[in-house]
């Protein structure tokens, strides 16, 4: 699919997977609901799920076998960028490819720092704005945002088939 019919559809993935609350115990669910469907599908990632703040309070993590620790600092790469822009990891990565721009061009961050790669989703919560992010690494960028597109999915009781991204790539 084009790229800016896919910033489109992440922008009604990112408007309509608001969460009515989320705490500690919503974290662990969705967090483990994650773990499951990766596990039965034999996935190698990393989980971790975060509110932002200073510092940044970490609700949920597992690494799963066949994960590096360079999984984890994806992790926390595609999690700045979330922070920064309170959009997905994806849609910001796909933007910047849209504009043929770098963050370092564009924003002057360092690549060390942000990774514009998808993966990481915000955690939007009704009537309190984007409070943090869930994050998967070890799959292609695509398949790490709609993991956590489904998993939002199952968590917010909506029908993902109708909030997928397109499978014509």
């Amino acid at each position: 699919m084009p790229i800016p019919e896919d910033i489109a559809a992440i922008a009604r993935q990112e408007k309509e997977l608001t969460l009515e609350h989320f705490d500690h115990n919503d974290a662990w669910r969705l967090g483990t609901a994650l773990r499951e469907i990766a596990v039965a599908r034999r996935y190698s990632i990393v989980i971790d799920i975060r509110r932002f703040g200073d510092p940044w309070q970490p609700l949920f993590y597992t690494a799963l076998p066949g994960t590096t620790p360079d999984n984890a600092r994806w992790v926390q790469r595609k999690s700045n960028v979330v922070a920064r822009f309170h959009r997905s990891s994806y849609a910001i990565g796909l933007e910047m490819q849209l504009k043929n721009t770098t963050f370092p061009a564009r924003y002057a961050l360092s690549d060390a720092d942000y990774a514009a790669h998808g993966g990481c989703f915000p955690l939007h919560v009704a009537g309190a704005g984007i409070l943090g992010c869930v994050t998967v690494s070890g799959l292609a960028q695509r398949a790490d945002h709609e993991l956590v597109v489904e998993a939002l999915c199952l968590h917010t009781h909506r029908d993902y088939e109708t909030l997928r991204l397109s499978l014509a790539v």
